[in-house]
């Protein structure tokens, strides 16, 4: 995990999570921007399994375990997907909130993912 990646998906998803939520707040139904939002996070995620698995085969070094690092690089990238489905499904004001709470998750996750790789 390269340095300037997390700190890239930090700035993301914490700004994803906070527009998502203000859209939340004001009542809208999910559009091209709240799921936009969540298509950049994801984008990072798919970034970040690639570089992982890179830096991997280049012989890196993992602080922790890589199996743990790549499942939750792989869990990570299910909850973005999993509320643009909800979104796309059920288009009401409460999926607006679930895609304000996805990008949180996810830098959640990076975090962890960071404590796994170790120190930058």
């Amino acid at each position: 995990m390269t340095e300037w990646l997390y700190w890239a998906q930090i700035a993301v998803g914490s700004a994803a999570a906070l527009l998502n939520l203000v859209l939340a707040l004001m009542g809208r139904l999910p559009s091209l921007v709240s799921v936009g939002a969540n298509a950049l996070v994801l984008l990072g995620l798919l970034i970040q399994l690639v570089t992982g698995a890179v830096l991997t085969a280049q012989g890196a070094p993992c602080k922790g375990d890589v199996v743990e690092f790549f499942g939750y690089v792989i869990v990570a990238i299910l909850v973005p997907i999993g509320a643009v489905f909800w979104a796309l499904v059920e288009r009401t004001k409460t999926s607006t909130l679930v895609l304000a709470i996805a990008p949180f998750t996810v830098v959640v996750m990076v975090a962890r993912m960071a404590q796994i790789w170790g120190p930058f």
